[in-house]
């Protein structure tokens, strides 16, 4: 009978362990909550991609767009309709925590999902069209200085978005008040992208493995990455904005969050899907292709990360003078 105690435990430590094992997504999704093209499609289509390839993850992930204020349209639906469904993964990046700490997704926190884990690291960039009036950062700031409001700056999102806030502190940095820019607002870095290839606005404070390819394809400028140091490949001769002299870092974490309400044996067996890719070469070889860096935070820790991060841009955003949710 003293065994009684120590032997229930066991037997209950099992069967979470089996609950685990046994349970299997049917029918997966992963929601890239913008429009194609851009940053969230990437995160959703390339890890889904990669999950299937390396039998981490047996079903086929589908993945479903759904645009809508960078995030909001999917973690409200996710609340409303599937809070509790398994079988569905959204997307995430800093740009989330951004808008949550400003309160544009409603009524709801970053304490009302499951943050799953990080897969990779962007950094910001600010990109210009090969002819560009603007060489240099300088030339860019010296047009903000003179008119803030000349510059047509685009990019996925709203004016308080992360992409706004890369020339936001940029300008701020140089003693120009950021909340005069002239600002246009899209559904994610693709159609920003094409707005800047196609003349509508003049600079696209974007991301490094979004602006990629025309980098390479030779049709824009990067005038600067928002990286501690200068970052490899197609970026080498790239200043960071530090070195242009203007003191502005941006990392981009990118990574995935779960419906609030699925089971801890769910939500495990998405953390161990996260933690076997970050863990296989062949992700971190693709991963590094398309321009991400190495970030492999997953469950417990990413949980943690992610809210604090949030907290952190609450006060931010208070200090460029934009409102904040108050969470």
């Amino acid at each position: 009978m003293s065994h009684a105690p120590w032997l229930t435990a066991l037997a209950l430590l099992v069967s979470g362990a089996a609950a685990a094992q046994d349970f299997q997504p049917r029918n997966p999704e992963c929601i890239a909550p913008a429009a194609p093209g851009g940053g969230f499609d990437l995160t959703c289509r390339l890890t889904s991609q990669k999950l299937n390839e390396l039998g981490i993850v047996e079903p086929t992930i589908r993945t479903t767009n759904m645009p809508g204020g960078i995030g909001a349209v999917a973690y409200n639906m996710i609340q409303a309709q599937r809070r509790t469904d398994p079988n569905v993964i959204v997307a995430v990046s800093t740009g989330s925590w951004v808008n949550l700490a400003q309160g544009k997704f409603g009524r709801f926190s970053e304490n009302d999902v499951r943050w799953l884990g990080a897969v990779g690291a962007d950094y910001g960039v600010l990109a210009v069209r090969k002819d560009s009036r603007f060489k240099t950062m300088e030339d860019f700031v010296g047009a903000l200085k003179e008119n803030v409001s000349s510059v047509a700056i685009g990019a996925g999102g709203t004016v308080g978005s992360q992409d706004w806030m890369k020339p936001a502190l940029v300008a701020k940095a140089a003693g120009v008040d950021p909340k005069g820019m002239r600002y246009l607002s899209y559904e994610g870095g693709g159609e920003a992208l094409a707005a800047l290839l196609g003349g509508t606005i003049e600079a696209l404070p974007g991301d490094a493995s979004e602006m990629l390819g025309q980098l390479e394809a030779g049709e824009i400028r990067v005038l600067a990455t928002f990286s501690a140091e200068r970052l490899p490949g197609a970026y080498a001769d790239v200043p960071t904005a530090k070195e242009a002299g203007y003191d502005v870092e941006w990392p981009i974490v990118r990574g995935f969050y779960a419906p609030p309400g699925i089971e801890d044996a769910q939500y495990t067996y998405w953390t161990d899907a996260l933690t076997k890719l970050n863990a296989n070469p062949e992700w971190q070889k693709a991963r590094t292709e398309q321009g991400l860096f190495e970030y492999d935070l997953v469950g417990p820790e990413f949980d943690a990360f992610a809210k604090k991060r949030t907290q952190d841009f609450r006060a931010l955003a208070a200090e460029v003078g934009l409102p904040t949710s108050g969470k």
